[in-house]
C-alpha cells in the first residue's frame, strides 16, 4: 500500500474517532441542548458530498472515512431531533 494511502486513512480514523467520544455521551445523557443543530445539518452534507467524491476519484481513504464517520454524525443528529 502506497505512503499517501496509510496516510489517508490514518488522517480518516482519526477525524472518524474524534466523534466517538460526542456519540457515547449523547447516548448516555440523552442531551443535546449544547449540540447546534444547524452545524450537524451542514457537516451531514458535507460529509456526503465528501463521500460522493471519494467514489468519483476512487479513493478508498476518503470513501471509508467519510462512511463511518457520517454514520456517527447522522446518529447525533437524530438524537438531536428526537430529543429536542
Amino acid at each position: 500500500m502506497e505512503f499517501a494511502t496509510l496516510l489517508g486513512f490514518a488522517a480518516g480514523a482519526l477525524t472518524t474517532v474524534a466523534f466517538v467520544p460526542q456519540v457515547a455521551k449523547t447516548w448516555r445523557t440523552r442531551s443535546t441542548h449544547d449540540i447546534s443543530l444547524g452545524m450537524f445539518v451542514l457537516f451531514n452534507t458535507g460529509q456526503v458530498l465528501w463521500l460522493v467524491y471519494g467514489f468519483f476519484i476512487s479513493s478508498w481513504p476518503i470513501v471509508v472515512a467519510n462512511t463511518v464517520t457520517l454514520a456517527l454524525a447522522l446518529t447525533i443528529l437524530y438524537f438531536k431531533l428526537r430529543y429536542k
